[in-house]
């Protein structure tokens, strides 16, 4: 295992190759289970609840990553290469999935119901400038007409 003070949080190499992070097996035994969400460093983890119909994102960020975990609930989530004429991808995730977010993807996410998620982030969140500082605001999905299919 590589020690702490020579990772690099920066290197695209060490990033999931997907949006959809596919999870190791669950360790599992008569007292229950443990599931590893990610085995690299963070700065932040946040819990965010966010309520049916709403939107989230509508941004991307210059050098922060993400992994979002769903507790429960789910949504659709929006994304494409910052600066790209690229239609918008759209992918569903729900209760126990994983998604990354790279910098420089625009996304935005639409909850379908009552949702929580845990986040993991490279950034510290510290305060609102902190964390503003680094996101870039883009309308992906109009917040005042979310599509709820």
């Amino acid at each position: 295992m590589k020690k702490l003070e020579n990772f690099n949080l920066d290197d695209p190499s060490m990033w999931p190759e997907d949006c959809k992070v596919a999870l190791q097996e669950p360790n599992v035994d008569d007292r229950g289970a443990i599931q590893s969400l990610v085995n690299f460093p963070v700065k932040n983890i946040s819990l965010i609840s966010s309520v049916k119909g709403s939107v989230r994102s509508n941004h991307y960020h210059l050098t922060d990553w993400h992994y979002m975990y769903v507790l429960s609930g789910s949504f659709d989530y929006y994304f494409r290469p910052t600066g790209s004429n690229e239609e918008l991808q759209k992918l569903r995730f729900a209760k126990g999935e994983l998604v990354f977010t790279p910098p420089m993807e625009d996304h935005a996410t639409v909850f379908l119901e009552d949702t929580e998620l845990i986040v993991m982030s490279r950034h510290p969140r510290g305060t609102r400038e902190v964390y503003e500082a680094d996101v870039k605001r883009v309308i992906l999905i109009d917040p005042n007409n979310p599509p709820l299919e």
